[in-house]
């Protein structure tokens, strides 16, 4: 699963069904791998836009 995040947070272009296959052979279903993408996206996109604004900068 983290190598999965990591992708994604690296370049999300370059996941592949190949690598949705790997999270399903550890035991995640399509709900679950739905939901650690959703989160992880999320996570990216709200820290973006914390440095992108200064948030928590001193």
């Amino acid at each position: 699963m983290l190598d999965y995040v990591a992708q994604l947070t690296r370049d999300a272009t370059r996941i592949s069904a190949r690598d949705h296959e790997r999270l399903r052979a550890t035991g995640f279903d399509d709900q679950a791998i739905l939901q650690i993408t959703l989160i992880a996206s999320w996570f990216n996109y709200i820290n973006r836009v914390a440095d992108a604004l200064g948030v928590g900068r001193d």
